[in-house]
């Protein structure tokens, strides 16, 4: 397959219109008169838990794009560098995600929606009748300003990582040669360092901490197997799509299918961690630790709890397990849509148990505020893509990314 066939396609620029602009605005529309309706029929727990997940849902799938294309330098895979523009995309988005996860947790800590658990009045006076040895214990950790904080200088760092690589791609394509790849090599490494050491106490606090009397040191891998598979879901979703609207001619199945053996493989990652941290409490038998789970094995919850794993674990093995369901794009994109329906109920077992006392349920709120995300992600991301041309023009590994064969 000689350069000549492809040079067509080197040019290849996406439109962003239509029909599909409509509709991702018009989700962005449901989803901000769901939060309306939350707030308006007194629902705010559940508003803000709702955002939350959404918010911090958004912000990992958008900081998976970097840690793709972060991982992708460091390990100087050519494979990726045909798709590289999806996750590019995906990772200059990120600053605003950040923005709106902010927010949330800034305006749950203040009206006392999110985080009561150790941001309640007198929890940490010895004085007062609330007083809470345990988590006056944990105060100079667990308090508003360093919580605050420590969120700003976590998704600020990748933001500006984002911002970084998106300035180096930009140039390389424009001057080609090695210069901004070797810049790109450098800096991916030193961010994948900061990302590994972040990522767990930002789970921690953003999640963990809504029930503050309970954690677990695994919590923070959990979350990251649970990121990374949503992300790798999103960028394959992406891909697949865009090939059926005839873009990217020059991403085959191959490419698919080391995109389905990652899929598939941090699948049981994220299982085994899941397992590991649930037996251990399960054997282990104590109250403080057990509280956790009990809380998720109420009637209302228990059902969602083994659909979870039914979701992320066993549908993924049976599915795809095989060679070939790796390289059909059907199949590929019905697992990845579910995955990420079952990482969406993953995260709503993490946060739902912890934060909303009344109305809890599963409705209009969940579903309308899903909606709005998606949206907005879509719309920002497709945004992004059309900045650029498709295809990584100068890149040194072009040429073995349109070879790549498996």
């Amino acid at each position: 397959m000689g350069n000549h066939n492809h040079t067509h396609n080197f040019t290849e620029q996406f439109t962003f219109s239509g029909k599909l602009k409509t509709w991702t605005l018009l989700a962005i529309v449901v989803g901000i008169l769901t939060i309306g309706f939350g707030f308006i029929t007194g629902q705010q727990e559940r508003t803000f838990a709702n955002l939350l997940l959404m918010a911090y849902y958004t912000t990992c799938v958008c900081a998976t794009g970097l840690f793709f294309i972060a991982l992708q330098y460091v390990a100087q895979a050519g494979w990726a560098t045909g798709l590289i523009r999806i996750p590019q995309a995906m990772s200059r988005v990120l600053p605003i995600a950040s923005l709106v996860l902010i927010v949330v947790c800034a305006s749950g800590l203040m009206t006392h929606n999110l985080y009561h658990h150790w941001n309640a009045e007198g929890l940490t006076d010895p004085a007062s009748p609330s007083y809470d040895k345990l988590i006056a214990g944990k105060a100079a950790f667990l308090n508003v300003p360093f919580f605050l904080t420590r969120l700003v200088l976590f998704l600020g760092a990748y933001s500006f990582f984002a911002w970084l690589f998106a300035k180096y791609a930009q140039r390389e394509e424009l001057e080609g040669g090695l210069v901004f790849y070797d810049k790109s090599f450098k800096w991916s490494a030193i961010f994948l360092i900061i990302f590994g050491f972040t990522t767990p106490i930002w789970a921690f606090d953003t999640i963990m901490s809504l029930e503050a009397h309970w954690f677990s040191t695994m919590f923070g891998w959990y979350n990251f197997a649970a990121m990374w598979v949503s992300g790798l879901c999103v960028i394959t979703l992406i891909v697949i799509l865009m090939k059926k609207a005839g873009y990217l001619s020059w991403v085959n199945e191959n490419h698919l299918h080391d995109l389905g053996k990652f899929i598939f493989a941090f699948s049981i990652f994220w299982t085994y961690i899941w397992f590991s941290q649930f037996l251990l409490i399960y054997y282990a038998n104590i109250p403080e630790e057990t509280v956790y789970f009990y809380k998720r094995w109420e009637p209302e919850y228990l059902p969602w709890f083994w659909l979870n794993i039914l979701i992320n674990f066993v549908a993924p093995i049976l599915i795809l397990m095989a060679r070939d369901s790796k390289r059909q794009m059907n199949r590929l994109m019905f697992v990845c849509i579910m995955l990420l329906c079952g990482h969406w109920l993953d995260y709503y077992m993490m946060i739902m148990p912890g934060t909303v006392e009344s109305h809890r349920g599963f409705g209009i709120i969940e579903i309308g505020i899903a909606i709005g995300f998606v949206g907005f992600f879509t719309f920002l991301t497709l945004s992004q893509l059309t900045k650029r041309s498709m295809v990584a023009t100068n890149h040194p590994f072009l040429e073995e990314s349109i070879n790549h064969q498996i």
